[in-house]
């Protein structure tokens, strides 16, 4: 049921993201270490800087789990404010 105000009231999955990006940094550093050990320094460069993505993203990702539940709000709180005439 969309109550257009959606951008507005969106909530993210942050734990969930945070644990993705752990997923991520693991193989990312496994990716550049084996690349880099195969001689095929092209590809370790492009697993670095996905490295560096990820962890600029889990960074954001703990930024913004740390400032809260004004910013992540609890599984109480509804992700959007009910209709007021749900039948039309």
């Amino acid at each position: 049921m969309r109550t257009g105000s959606e951008p507005r009231t969106a909530r993210s999955a942050l734990r969930a993201r945070f644990w993705l990006c752990v997923w991520g940094v693991v193989w990312a550093i496994f990716g550049t270490a084996a690349f880099a050990l195969a001689g095929r320094p092209g590809w370790a460069a492009a697993c670095g800087a996905l490295w560096l993505v990820i962890t600029i993203d889990m960074a954001m990702v703990l930024r913004h789990i740390r400032q809260g539940p004004h910013y992540q709000p609890g599984r109480d709180i509804p992700p959007y404010r009910p209709p007021e005439n749900p039948h039309p």
